[in-house]
C-alpha cells in the first residue's frame, strides 16, 4: 500500500508496551509523530528511542505523541527499554507497538526490499489531528533521524494551518513566512494587517 500525503493514516489495533490499543483513539485530537525500526537491540534506533524520549516536553508542549513501532515481542520491547533509559540516561514512557506479524509495516509501507524482506526501514509519519497523513521521511538503516529537523517541521505545519503560510528554506520558529500565491492580496489585507514585503508578486513575505 503506498501513503500519500493527505492520505487518512490506516487504524489499527494492537499490542504495544502500553498495553493494547486502537490507534485513532489513543491518538485523539493530538499529533502524532509515528516512527518505525527495523528490529529491537539495533544501535542507531536505541539513540533514536533515547532522545524522543528525552525530548518529551518538546512533544508535549507541541500537542504530539510518540508511538514507536519495532517487529519484535511488547517483552522483548520491555527489555528493551529498559537499555534505551540506562544507556541514554533518560525515561522513555511512549508506546511502542510490537507489530510482529508485519502487518502495520505492510499497511504503513516501511517494507523496502531492496532493504529487507523482513526487516522495516526507518520511517516517519507526521499526522495530525483529522488522521491525516502531512509529513513522511524514510531513512536507510545506517543513518539516525535529525530530531531538530522533526520539531521544525511540525512547527511549521502547525504555523501554516493556523495563519494559512508556508515557510520558505531553512525557515525556523521567528523567521519571515511566505503568503501563499492562492491567497490575493484583497483576502490577505484582511489576513496579514501588519502588511508584507513583496519580493516579487508571486512572493510575499510577512512575520506572524
Amino acid at each position: 500500500m503506498s501513503l500519500r500525503l493527505g492520505d487518512t493514516a490506516p487504524n489499527f489495533q494492537i499490542a504495544t508496551t502500553e498495553g493494547e490499543i486502537d490507534f485513532h483513539t489513543w491518538a485523539g485530537d493530538s499529533w502524532v509523530f509515528f516512527f518505525s525500526h527495523p528490529a529491537d537491540f539495533t544501535p542507531v534506533c536505541t539513540t533514536e528511542l533515547g532522545r524522543t524520549a528525552q525530548l518529551a516536553d518538546e512533544f508535549a508542549a507541541r500537542k504530539v505523541k510518540p508511538l514507536g513501532l519495532s517487529t519484535d515481542s511488547v517483552d522483548s520491547h520491555l527489555r528493551w527499554i529498559e537499555d534505551v533509559n540506562a544507556t541514554q540516561n533518560t525515561t522513555l514512557k511512549f508506546p511502542i507497538v510490537a507489530d510482529k506479524e508485519l502487518e502495520i509495516a505492510r499497511t504503513y509501507g516501511m517494507l523496502h526490499p531492496g532493504e529487507s524482506e523482513t526487516a522495516t526501514v526507518r520511517s516517519v509519519f507526521i499526522i495530525d489531528p483529522n488522521k491525516k497523513i502531512r509529513l513522511t521521511l524514510t531513512y536507510p538503516m545506517s543513518v539516525g533521524r535529525n530530531f531538530t529537523e522533526i520539531l521544525r517541521v511540525i512547527d511549521a505545519l502547525q504555523l501554516g494551518d493556523a495563519h494559512k503560510v508556508a515557510t520558505p528554506a531553512d525557515w525556523k520558529p521567528g523567521d519571515k513566512v511566505i503568503i501563499p500565491p492562492s491567497i490575493a492580496n484583497e483576502q490577505a489585507r484582511d489576513l496579514f494587517p501588519q502588511g508584507w514585503d513583496e519580493v516579487r508578486p508571486y512572493l510575499r513575505v510577512t512575520k506572524v
